[in-house]
C-alpha cells in the first residue's frame, strides 16, 4: 500500500466518551498586556499603592489558582491581611463608632439627678404654698413636687413648650397646627384654673374676635336680661333678668349646655352677682328690701327679709367688696351701707352730696370710688371710713356709671351724655382737678354699663337706651375698636350689662331681647 504523508498532532489527553470538546478562547498576551499597563495607570492616578495593585490585578485578571489558595487561607486564619482600602475603610468606621459611643446622649427636659433622692420637700414655704391642694399635703416628695410644678408650668404655658419636646413630638406638632381655629377653641375649653397671662400686648385698630352661640342659647330669658357675669374660677357664665330667674351655663363656645336654672317667685331680678369666692350667687329686685341668696354648693336658695341697721326701702345696687364677706350696698340720698353676709347687719355706712349712681373698688379693696348723679367723684379710704379725695368728672352734668381698672391704673366715669372719661387712679387719689386722659365720645346715650377687662388693656363701654350702643376702648392707646359692633347688622340690640371671662378669652353682654351673645376673643388663649 501506497504511503501517504500524514501530518502527527501533540498527544492530549483521553475525554470521556460522549463529551464534546469545547475550543479554548484564544490568548493574546500583547492585549492582555496593554490592558494590565492601563489598568495600573489608572490605580497609580487614584493613590494606590504597588501590593495593592498587584493584589488587584490578581483577583481581576486571573491567576484563579492563587485565588483560591488565598481564600482557603483566610478562612483557616480570619486575622489575615486585607486590602488596604479595606483597612482604611474599617478604621475609619470604627473611629467613627468610637467618637458616637463618647458623644453624651441628651437627656430629657425634665430630668434631674437631684430629683431621684427621696427626699421629702417642707410644703409650707411661701415658694411652695400655691401648690398644695390639701391639708395632708404639708410634705411631698420630690417627685411628686416636679410633677406638680410640671403640670402648673404647662398649664400657664398652655401645653409643654417647644424645648421640652422630642423632634418626633415637635414635627407633629407642626402637623396638628395646621387645623383650623375650632380645635384651638376646643383645646382652650379644655383647661381652666389659675393661668399666667403669656399673650403679647394687644394691638389696636382690629380687634380680631369671632362671634359664638349666646351664652344662654339653652335656656333664652322670656323677658329683658338684665345680668351676665362670668365665674370668677369655673368655666361657667351667670344669667338673670326680669322673667325671675338665675341661670347657669357651661361655656364651651359651641353648645353651651345649661347646667342650671332657679326660679325665684315674683322677684324679677334687677342684679345678680357671684360673691368672691363663686360658691354664692347674690340677687337683688327692683321694689324689694328682700334679697336672695343661692348657695351653689348645697343647691340651697336663702331668702334674707331684713337686714339689721338698714333703713331703706329697697335693695337694688349693690357691689361685692374684693376680700369677700361683705356687700356694700347703695341706698337712697347718697348712703352706702356695708354689709356682712355672716351676720346680715349693717356694720358702716358712708354719706356722699346727691345720689349715688355708681360704685367701684380699688385693686386691694381700701378705697372706693363713688360717682354722684351731680357729678362727682367721692375717694373713700374703707378702713377708716373717712372721704380722702373728692373731684369733679370733667364735663359731667349727671354721673351714671364708673369702674376701676384691676391692675390700678384706670378710672373710668359715665355721663348721661354718652361721654366716658378716662383717668389715672393715681391722679384721682392725689389731685384735686385730675386731668382725664381721654375723653371717650363714641356713646350717643348715657353710658350706663362700664368693664374693664382682667388684663386692664379693653374697657366695655354700653348704653341701654339704644341698639348696638356697645364699644370697645383700647387703653394703650386710648382708641376705640373699629371692627365692634358690625356695622349694618344688629346682633347686639340694647345691652344692659357687659362682662370678660377671667382671662379675657370671652366677652359676654345682657340685652334687652333676653339673649346673652357670646364672643370669643382671640388674641387671648385662655379662658
Amino acid at each position: 500500500m501506497e504511503e501517504v504523508n500524514v501530518i502527527k498532532l501533540p498527544p492530549t489527553e483521553e475525554k470521556a466518551a460522549g463529551k464534546k470538546r469545547t475550543r479554548a478562547p484564544k490568548f493574546n498576551p500583547e492585549q492582555e498586556a496593554k490592558i494590565r499597563r492601563t489598568n495600573v495607570k489608572r490605580l497609580s492616578v487614584l493613590g494606590e499603592e504597588d501590593t495593592s495593585v498587584k493584589l488587584l490585578e490578581e483577583l481581576v485578571f486571573g491567576a484563579e489558582d492563587e485565588l483560591v489558595e488565598r481564600l482557603v487561607e483566610e478562612d483557616d486564619e480570619p486575622t489575615g491581611a486585607l486590602l488596604a482600602e479595606d483597612e482604611d475603610e474599617e478604621s475609619a468606621e470604627s473611629e467613627d463608632e468610637a467618637r458616637l459611643a463618647l458623644r453624651p446622649t441628651r437627656a430629657a427636659a425634665w430630668v434631674d439627678e437631684d430629683d431621684e433622692l427621696e427626699e421629702e420637700v417642707d410644703m409650707k414655704h411661701r415658694y411652695r404654698r400655691d401648690l398644695i391642694r390639701g391639708e395632708a399635703e404639708s410634705t411631698m416628695t420630690k417627685q411628686k413636687l416636679q410633677q406638680r410644678m410640671r403640670e402648673q408650668f404647662q398649664r400657664s404655658m398652655g401645653g409643654a413648650p417647644s424645648w421640652a419636646e422630642s423632634k418626633k413630638k415637635k414635627k407633629k406638632k407642626d402637623e396638628d397646627d395646621e387645623d383650623d381655629e375650632d380645635d384651638e377653641d376646643d383645646d382652650l375649653l379644655r383647661r381652666t384654673g389659675n393661668f399666667v397671662a403669656s399673650s403679647d400686648s394687644l394691638p389696636s385698630g382690629i380687634l380680631r374676635m369671632k362671634k359664638c352661640l349666646h351664652a344662654n342659647a339653652a335656656r333664652p330669658s322670656e323677658d329683658r336680661l338684665t345680668t351676665v357675669q362670668f365665674h370668677p374660677s369655673a368655666q361657667v357664665v351667670m344669667t338673670a333678668g326680669l322673667d325671675q330667674s338665675v341661670s347657669l351655663f357651661q361655656v364651651d363656645g359651641k353648645t353651651n349646655p345649661k347646667i342650671q336654672s332657679i326660679h325665684l317667685e315674683r322677684f324679677p331680678v334687677h342684679r345678680a352677682q357671684f360673691s368672691r369666692d363663686g360658691e354664692t350667687v347674690i340677687a337683688t329686685s327692683l321694689k324689694n328690701k328682700m334679697f336672695y341668696l343661692y348657695d351653689m354648693m348645697e343647691g340651697r336658695v336663702t331668702p334674707v327679709h331684713s337686714v339689721r341697721g338698714l333703713n331703706e326701702a329697697r335693695v337694688k345696687e349693690f357691689s361685692v367688696c374684693p376680700e369677700g364677706g361683705a356687700l356694700l350696698l347703695t341706698g337712697t340720698n347718697g348712703y352706702l351701707h356695708l354689709l356682712t353676709l355672716k351676720t346680715k347687719e349693717v356694720v358702716r355706712s358712708l354719706k356722699i352730696n346727691g345720689d349715688v349712681s355708681g360704685v367701684a373698688f380699688s385693686r386691694d379693696g381700701s378705697k372706693v370710688f363713688a360717682n354722684s348723679e351731680d357729678g362727682e367723684v367721692y375717694v373713700w379710704d374703707m378702713r377708716s371710713s373717712r372721704c380722702v379725695n373728692r373731684f369733679t368728672d370733667e364735663g359731667c352734668v349727671t354721673g351714671t356709671s364708673i369702674a376701676a381698672s384691676p391692675n390700678g391704673q384706670f378710672l373710668a366715669c359715665g355721663s348721661q351724655s354718652g361721654v366716658v372719661n378716662v383717668y389715672s387712679q393715681e391722679a384721682c387719689l392725689n389731685s384735686a382737678n385730675p386731668r382725664p386722659l381721654r375723653a371717650v365720645m363714641n356713646l350717643l346715650t348715657s353710658a350706663t354699663s362700664l368693664a374693664f377687662n382682667p388684663s386692664s388693656e379693653i374697657l366695655a363701654i354700653a348704653s341701654r337706651a339704644e341698639d348696638e350702643a356697645v364699644r370697645l376702648v383700647h387703653l394703650s392707646s386710648l382708641s376705640v375698636f373699629s371692627n365692634f359692633p358690625v356695622s349694618k347688622k344688629k346682633i347686639v340690640y340694647r345691652a344692659s350689662c357687659v362682662d370678660f371671662s377671667p382671662h379675657s378669652g370671652f366677652f359676654s353682654l345682657a340685652n334687652n331681647k333676653g339673649h346673652a351673645p357670646l364672643f370669643r376673643l382671640l388674641h387671648y388663649k385662655d379662658f
